[in-house]
């Protein structure tokens, strides 16, 4: 049987108190299958000043109403109610199976990349080669080519996009064509790792707050999130470990996918004495203080080149450790960079 499909009907309606608001109404079925009024209220006029924003706001909602009719062939679905059926139901708050800092960099990436792009375009006529070549000749707002990173995560997103309709049973299974999508991530230049006498002459150069954060990216490789939602009571410091439980990201403090200890032998003993009691992570932006002229400072460290420095003592451990003839490691002198 076909299905109808339902627009709703959006209105504003007053309230006794606070600013107006958008009002959504539309029809379904109860459990005793009698046909009923539903409402929601989907924001405030100060939210969504003009009804063209509303009707934007409201497309998500509108799409999970019509998820059955949504499932025939014949019923058109663009793009764009696609994207915010997706943000409606996989990028909110309560979607904790997601990162707080994936949700905003998801949204971000929608919003400025795929839905100018794809928005009026139905799902099923999407084809491979059209979004490969997309791809290809996508570039910043300077001009310049878009790096490859960017674009194999656009890549990842459409895909994702995508298997979320074929989730919902709006597309067939198999069908996303985004599959055969072919898209590297290869950098462009190679990154500039630090040597540890260059490490060494950066600490130097940084107040106890920032040299402590620099020392323990750089032996520990934690994340930045990991490494700002650091307290003292993450510091076990009889096993000589650190306990790594919650993350960071523009002051949302979130758990982390995996929680991991990082190993501090190395470090304990050449610890500088830090005062402070910790109970307040460190904000991202009071990282930066001082970290540039300090670079400068140093000497010769090419500052706008540095991968990252939780990469780089990492990385120069990993390469000096080379398994020996009795089955354990032994240390390589590092060839130093010219």
């Amino acid at each position: 049987m076909r299905l109808r499909y339902q627009r709703g009907c959006l209105r504003c309606i007053q309230r006794k108190s606070g600013p107006d608001c958008w009002e959504f109404l539309w029809r379904e079925n109860d459990v005793a299958g009698k046909r009923v009024r539903r409402t929601a209220v989907i924001g405030t006029v100060e939210q969504y000043p003009t009804k063209d924003l509303a009707q934007a706001a409201v497309n998500g909602l509108r799409m999970c109403i019509n998820e059955d009719r949504n499932r025939q062939r014949e019923q058109r679905i663009p793009v764009a109610d696609l994207v915010d059926h997706y943000i409606q139901t996989e990028l909110v708050e309560e979607a904790d199976w997601r990162s707080h800092a994936t949700r905003i960099v998801y949204r971000e990436f929608l919003k400025r990349w795929i839905r100018p792009r794809w928005a009026d375009l139905d799902i099923r006529d999407v084809r491979t080669v059209v979004v490969e070549r997309w791809l290809r000749q996508m570039h910043r707002v300077d001009g310049a080519p878009l790096a490859n990173a960017t674009r194999a995560k656009i890549r990842s997103l459409m895909s994702v996009l995508f298997n979320h309709a074929i989730r919902y049973e709006w597309l067939e299974q198999g069908k996303n064509p985004i599959t055969l999508v072919r898209q590297g991530a290869k950098r462009k230049n190679i990154p500039t790792v630090l040597e540890p006498p260059e490490i060494q002459s950066l600490l130097l150069q940084l107040g106890s707050c920032f040299r402590l954060m620099i020392l323990l990216d750089a032996t520990t490789g934690l994340r930045r999130s990991e490494l700002f939602a650091l307290k003292w009571s993450d510091v076990d410091f009889s096993n000589l470990e650190l306990n790594v439980t919650r993350s960071i990201y523009l002051r949302a403090i979130a758990t982390v996918k995996q929680k991991h200890r990082a190993n501090l032998s190395q470090l304990m003993p050449r610890w500088p004495p830090i005062s402070g009691s910790g109970k307040k992570p460190v904000l991202i932006r009071k990282q930066t203080i001082g970290y540039s002229p300090a670079l400068t400072r140093a000497g010769n460290i090419p500052s706008g080149q540095i991968l990252s420095s939780r990469k780089s003592f990492v990385r120069q451990r990993s390469e000096r450790e080379s398994p020996s003839d009795s089955g354990g490691t032994h240390f390589v002198t590092p060839t130093p960079r010219s």
